[in-house]
C-alpha cells in the first residue's frame, strides 16, 4: 500500500464510480481495478460492492475510507511543510502552467517577480490543463497553475479568479440573435473544440450526455485559433476557456 494507492482509493469512494475516477485520476478503469485488487488482497478483505449503478463501500471500505483520509491529510500537511523548506533553501520555482493562465498572470507580473527576486531561480512551461494536472501529480513542478474543478483531496488550492464559460458562435448564426444559451442549444449545433486534453473538452461532452444527446463534435484540436476561424467562417460554434475577442458570444448555462 502506498499513497498514490490512498488517493486513487479515496476519489473511487468520493466518486462511486471507478470510470468518474479514471477520469479524475488520468488512469484506465482497468488500472483503478487493480489498485482495489491489490489493496483487498494485501488487507484481506472486499473494499467495494460493483453495481450497475457503480460502486459503492463495505464496511471494510468504509473503514479505509475514514483512515485514508486521515493519512492522506498528514501526508499532505508534511509535502507542503517540506515543499517550502527546499523552495526556500533551493530558491528555485519550476511553475507549470495550463494555456490560456497568462491573460490572469501576465508575462509583466512574471518579470516583475523576477526583477523583485532574483536570487530565484524561475521555470515556466505551458501545457494543455489536463496535462498539467498529470504532470503536476507525477512531481514536475513545485506550483501549477490550471482550471477548475480540482479534487480537494488532491490539491492545496488557491483561487485566481472565475469567469463563465461562454458560447462563441458567428454574428450571422441565429444563436447569436438569444440573449443566452443552454446545452440543450448545443443538440446538433457542429462544435470545433480543443482536444481532450482540455478539460473544457470533458466538461461540455459530459454536461451533452447528461441532457440526452451526444455533442457534434465536427472537430478537435490543440490550438484555438482555429476553433476561432471555423466560427468566423460560420462553420460551427466552439466553447473557449482562453480569452478571445468574441464574433459574438453568449453565457452557456445549464
Amino acid at each position: 500500500m502506498n499513497i498514490h494507492d490512498l488517493m486513487s482509493f479515496r476519489v473511487i469512494a468520493k466518486e462511486s464510480s471507478l470510470t468518474k475516477a479514471s477520469k479524475l485520476l488520468y488512469m484506465t478503469p482497468q488500472g483503478l481495478s487493480k489498485i482495489v485488487k491489490n489493496l483487498e488482497q494485501e488487507l484481506d478483505c472486499q473494499l467495494l460492492i460493483r453495481t450497475k449503478a457503480g460502486t459503492r463501500l463495505t464496511e471494510s471500505g468504509q473503514c479505509l475510507e475514514k483512515y485514508a483520509d486521515k493519512i492522506l491529510a498528514d501526508y499532505g500537511k508534511l509535502r507542503n511543510e517540506i515543499l517550502h523548506i527546499e523552495q526556500r533553501s533551493r530558491g528555485i520555482v519550476d511553475l507549470l502552467s495550463a494555456y490560456g493562465i497568462l491573460r490572469l498572470v501576465t508575462p509583466e507580473c512574471i518579470r516583475a517577480f523576477q526583477k523583485e527576486h532574483p536570487e530565484i531561480e524561475f521555470h515556466y512551461r505551458e501545457y494543455p490543463d489536463r496535462q498539467v494536472e498529470r504532470l503536476f501529480q507525477e512531481r514536475e513542478g513545485n506550483v501549477a497553475f490550471s482550471i477548475a474543478d480540482f479534487d480537494d483531496n488532491l490539491y492545496d488550492i488557491t483561487e485566481l479568479e472565475m469567469f463563465p464559460v461562454k458560447l462563441l458562435v458567428n454574428e450571422a448564426h441565429p444563436l447569436s440573435r438569444k440573449e443566452s444559451a443552454t446545452i440543450e442549444d448545443l443538440r446538433g449545433e457542429p462544435l470545433y473544440i480543443e482536444s481532450t486534453e482540455f478539460k473544457i473538452h470533458h466538461m461540455i461532452a459530459d454536461r451533452c450526455q447528461a441532457a440526452g444527446f451526444e455533442p457534434d463534435i465536427a472537430f478537435e484540436t490543440s490550438g484555438f485559433s482555429l476553433c476561432h476561424k471555423m466560427v468566423k467562417a460560420n462553420k460551427g460554434g466552439t466553447v473557449p476557456v482562453r480569452q478571445s475577442k468574441p464574433l459574438s458570444s453568449m453565457l452557456c448555462a445549464g
